[in-house]
């Protein structure tokens, strides 16, 4: 099992999830707002006429846990709606996961992803 989280703009979220429920046996996954920055290194606004750098800038940390057998397809469906040339774009990285347990039924492994 992997766990797949990938920092995306705000404005892709919507597309990925579409994406997601239409080409993708996922069982779930994990949405937060976060806060970040790379190579973009914020940007400039004006407020109340003066000049502000933001460094933060606000982003989408999107999470799956998934069969190995999963996480090529999922990596390249996030690739295919999330993808662009300007900077800032994001990232995706990938996790090894030990165990995973439902707590309702305390089942485990792949029975608990389903």
């Amino acid at each position: 099992m992997k766990k797949v989280e990938a920092i995306i703009r705000q404005e892709k979220l919507e597309i990925l999830k579409a994406a997601i429920d239409h080409e993708v046996e996922v069982n779930g996954m994990t949405v937060s707002q976060v806060l970040g920055c790379g190579l973009q290194k914020g940007q400039k606004t004006h407020v109340r006429g003066q000049e502000v750098i933001t460094t933060l800038l606000p982003k989408v940390s999107v999470s799956f846990i998934l069969a190995d057998e999963d996480v090529e397809q999922v990596i390249g469906l996030i690739l295919d709606t999330c993808q662009s040339d300007e900077c800032g774009t994001g990232k995706i990285f990938v996790y090894p996961i030990e165990e995973v347990i439902r707590i309702r039924t305390r089942e485990s492994g792949k029975a608990a992803l389903q």
